[in-house]
């Protein structure tokens, strides 16, 4: 028998099976059709020998959803990334768009808690766009009480057009009745579909919270039964990861539900006009809980007064801002620990393209210009990760944090996460000596190095560490 491509020789890691040997992977058209001790005979023969071959990286936390956000992230060794922490509405017309414009690597969406209630509470209508609610994060409109029968249908109707779960923004409308999250669910308890929520703020960040926000995810999993999905506990629990950490493993060996994840960095990023970034607000994560924690992306000032980060507030409360967390260069050795959390996969939070004031820029350009800007954790995750875990955690471990465990979160990806016959070519082939991030805060859109060959749905959209600007192999990840 002849494939498309075979991979000769490489050290092959199968995270489900424990397969872990050299082995020749034989690839035809969209599957993976062999993984065998013989030779193959293949139309393309990549010669992997002293490479490592896995499944393609899974990332469950990607507001980056353009093409020109996923070539990068394929150049971190991505080959799925889902947008389900802020999801997206009206979902179907989120894939249209997507399969209309081709992506590199593969999509797929959750149902928009946030967006939906942009519409019942805020009077912002759900147009055929698709968009996420991140452009309005900072309006206040969408905070206030809502219909929650609206609020459930609309869910339930997304849930019925292939959203992959619910994505709930709760830490960005705090004050939101407590039994509201709750029925959301029981909602998704009842159609055996995730959650993914970012949390409201614990007790210790802020004492008059309605309830903290770690205790109430956890409950949520008890009470209703439905898959509670943890996002970035790192960052919403900052100093008291130890503590969240303890209440997930608690509850979870009680047989509830509840899965998390985190990125590597001291630095989170969302609109400046969030809850948490108001003056008053910033001891809940930052590092000094003054305005110099913050960054505004889209000129790269450091905020050096509360007037000022008032100001910029006022007159662009979507706009990108980071939040220092803490010191990175000063603690390498929390960056490791959180890369290795116990039973928390890799996701990376990435951020869409941010165009620097007075620049146009054709996203299809490659490589991107020196005025475009993200956060590094949207270039660098998973090589950072790989970087920083594999000191700590067996390799194997390592990459099934971002292939089989994010897999095994979301029912519509029981394809893929695995290097076994029957399954889909998203396959990463990297050298492990040389995967390395090299995006910094300076120079965030600078690609990880090491990943030699990624193949999407069995098509090469990194040949040689090279990226393919031509390859759109992506496919839609529906529920």
């Amino acid at each position: 028998m002849s494939y498309d491509v075979v991979l000769r020789g490489g050290r092959v890691l199968d995270p489900e099976t424990g397969l872990d040997a050299v082995r020749n992977v034989g690839i035809t058209g969209p599957l993976i059709a062999a993984v065998s001790e013989e030779d193959l005979d293949g139309r393309t023969a990549v010669d992997a020998r002293g490479l490592v071959v896995a499944p393609g990286f899974i990332d469950l936390h990607s507001h980056g959803q353009a093409i020109a956000e996923g070539r990068l992230q394929a150049l971190d060794g991505v080959t799925t990334a889902l947008e389900l922490e802020a999801g997206a509405a009206p979902v179907a017309a989120a894939y249209r768009r997507a399969a209309a414009e081709g992506r590199p690597i593969n999509y797929g969406f959750s149902a928009s808690w946030a967006r939906i209630r942009m519409a019942v509470a805020g009077g912002r209508p759900l147009t055929d766009t698709g968009h996420g609610p991140l452009d309005d994060l900072g309006s206040d409109a969408w905070r206030g009480p809502a219909p929650l029968a609206d609020v459930l249908g609309l869910l339930q109707r997304e849930l019925d057009d292939g959203a992959l779960g619910i994505g709930i923004l709760l830490g960005y409308a705090a004050a939101t009745d407590p039994a509201e999250y709750t029925e959301v669910a029981r909602l998704a308890a009842a159609a055996n579909v995730p959650t993914f929520t970012h949390a409201r703020p614990l007790v210790e960040q802020d004492p008059h919270v309605v309830v903290d926000g770690a205790e109430e995810l956890t409950r949520a999993a008890g009470e209703t039964g439905a898959h509670m999905h943890y996002c970035h506990i790192n960052s919403t629990s900052t100093r008291h990861l130890d503590r969240v950490h303890s209440l997930v493993e608690a509850v979870r060996a009680e047989g509830a539900r509840v899965t998390s994840e985190v990125y590597p960095y001291g630095s989170g990023m969302s609109s400046i006009g969030a809850d948490f970034f108001h003056p008053d607000r910033l001891h809940l994560l930052g590092a000094t809980g003054t305005p110099r924690d913050v960054i505004y992306a889209r000129t790269g000032e450091t905020v050096a007064s509360a007037e000022r980060l008032l100001a910029l507030r006022a007159a662009d409360p979507s706009g990108p801002a980071f939040l220092t967390m803490f010191d990175e260069a000063a603690s390498p050795d929390r960056l490791a620990r959180i890369a290795a959390l116990p039973h928390a996969v890799i996701a990376s939070d990435a951020i869409p393209f941010i165009v620097e004031d007075g620049h146009a820029y054709d996203p299809l350009q490659w490589p991107p210009p020196a005025f475009v800007r993200t956060h590094p954790r949207s270039a660098g995750t998973f090589a950072r990760s790989l970087r920083l875990a594999s000191g700590v955690l067996p390799l194997a471990d390592v990459i099934a944090r971002c292939t089989i465990e994010p897999a095994l979160i979301v029912p519509a990806l029981s394809r893929k996460g695995r290097l076994r016959p029957g399954f889909d070519a998203d396959v990463v082939v990297f050298d492990p000596a040389r995967v390395t991030d090299t995006a910094t805060y300076q120079h965030s859109v600078s690609p990880s190095t090491g990943f030699v060959h990624v193949l999407v749905n069995g098509e090469p959209v990194v040949t040689d560490g090279v990226l393919r600007p031509d390859a759109l192999p992506g496919r839609p990840v529906r529920g």
